[in-house]
């Protein structure tokens, strides 16, 4: 275990990793899905609701502390993503609500002949949305295909998609199924030596690695903070000339500014409040580690530093015990040389048992994971795992070493 934060202090701040199932301590292994909260975003959200709940804009008490709360949690979001604009940042109900809106505002920009590029690798909140909108404007649609082997994405077949009428080029910067992190900033170069914008879906890899629109200069991106210890948000970023120049489906009194235009309707405010506090737990992590940071951005690469190194010894040992157990196929990278070319999400299918059963039987162990296609539907059609899906077992920072251990164990009983 990493000696670089202390994963007991660290689990103390999670109510729930206190729960107990039939007698058995809980393994929240689930964490692809959506991690648990630390108290403290508990806290954020229900003093929002009690002390400054209200709509935007009032001249009155409680909306310019409402509107207070809300700035700061773009100011927060942006140090998160790496930008320095807050403006650009947009909350709203998930990721895949806010894909749906930037893909019908793009879709109006598209002409016939147009061509939008799209993964099997991905969540189908970063694929359908694309496909439905390219539908809508009468362009074509390619799909960059995965390796088998390693459930990777295939960057040879991606490039040869890539033409002078290439639009779009939609990736996710890591795999929910598979775990394998995309390399982004190169996917991006290309995209751009054609012209094309390129939307990132950052939901899986927000709670393992430091996201940075400006390292990756993408054009836009998307994530979730459930997935990163906060509340049921989603976050919007773009290049400021971008967002400013589509038109987004909103109504006439809506604010035609930024970040306004694409926050439509209220928001959830105390899930904002909720987002911020999150950010900051991390920032703080950072601040752990390293008493000397000057910025928040700066708190948060040395926490996701401490993150990264702890997440590799349990996705190594995870690798360990699944390559050991009879019957069991790994899908993703498995050579552990590559371990940092994926994240400690690992999809795994039996030759006897289905993932459900798995599933079924880790769960009166106290051990929660996740049975069936994890909503990476291109993923799995294309690896030929419909109809049963994959058994995904993902861990995140408050996990621990004996974790995994007991988890592997269980399943070694049950295969």
């Amino acid at each position: 275990m990493t000696d670089r934060f202390d994963l007991d202090a660290i689990r103390a701040q999670f109510p729930a990793l206190g729960r107990t199932v039939d007698g058995h301590p809980a393994v929240f292994l689930d964490g692809a899905a959506g991690s648990q909260v630390p108290a403290r975003v508990a806290d954020a959200v229900g003093d929002y609701l009690r002390d400054t709940n209200a709509n935007h804009g009032g001249p009155f008490a409680t909306s310019i502390e409402s509107d207070a709360v809300l700035d700061s949690a773009h100011r927060a979001a942006a140090d998160f993503l790496g930008g320095s604009d807050p403006d650009t940042v947009a909350f709203g109900a998930n990721m895949t609500t806010l894909t749906l809106a930037v893909s019908r505002a793009l879709a109006a920009t598209w002409n016939p002949g147009d061509r939008i590029l799209v993964s099997q690798l991905d969540h189908d909140a970063n694929v359908t949305p694309w496909v439905l909108a390219a539908g809508d404007a009468k362009v074509a649609v390619d799909h960059a295909a995965i390796d088998p082997a390693t459930a990777t994405l295939d960057l040879d077949d991606l490039r040869s998609h890539l033409t002078e009428s290439t639009r779009l080029v939609a990736v996710g910067a890591a795999s929910n199924l598979s775990g394998s992190v995309n390399p982004v900033a190169e996917i991006t170069r290309i995209a751009h030596q054609v012209g094309a914008l390129v939307f990132v879906d950052a939901v899986h890899l927000a709670p393992h690695r430091l996201l940075d629109v400006v390292d990756w200069d993408c054009d836009l991106l998307a994530c979730s903070a459930y997935k990163f210890f906060g509340p049921h948000v989603g976050l919007l970023w773009g290049r400021r000339e971008l967002l400013e120049s589509l038109e987004p489906y909103k109504l006439r009194p809506a604010s035609d500014d930024l970040p306004g235009k694409w926050m439509t309707g209220t928001g959830n405010h105390e899930g904002i409040a909720g987002v911020r506090e999150a950010i900051e737990y991390l920032a703080d992590l950072g601040r752990e580690v390293d008493p000397q940071v000057e910025s928040r951005r700066e708190a948060l690469v040395r926490a996701f530093e401490a993150i990264g190194e702890h997440e590799r010894e349990l996705s190594l040992a995870l690798l360990d015990g699944l390559k050991g157990l009879d019957g069991i196929t790994v899908h993703g990278i498995t050579d552990p040389g590559q371990i940092d070319q994926r994240v400690a999400t690992y999809s795994i299918t039996h030759q006897e048992h289905t993932p459900l059963q798995l599933a079924e039987g880790l769960a009166r162990r106290g051990i929660f994971t996740w049975p069936g296609n994890h909503y990476a539907l291109p993923a799995t059609e294309a690896l030929g795992l419909e109809p049963h899906g994959t058994l995904r077992i993902s861990a995140l920072h408050y996990n621990t070493l004996e974790e995994i251990r007991r988890t592997v164990s269980v399943l070694s009983e049950l295969v």
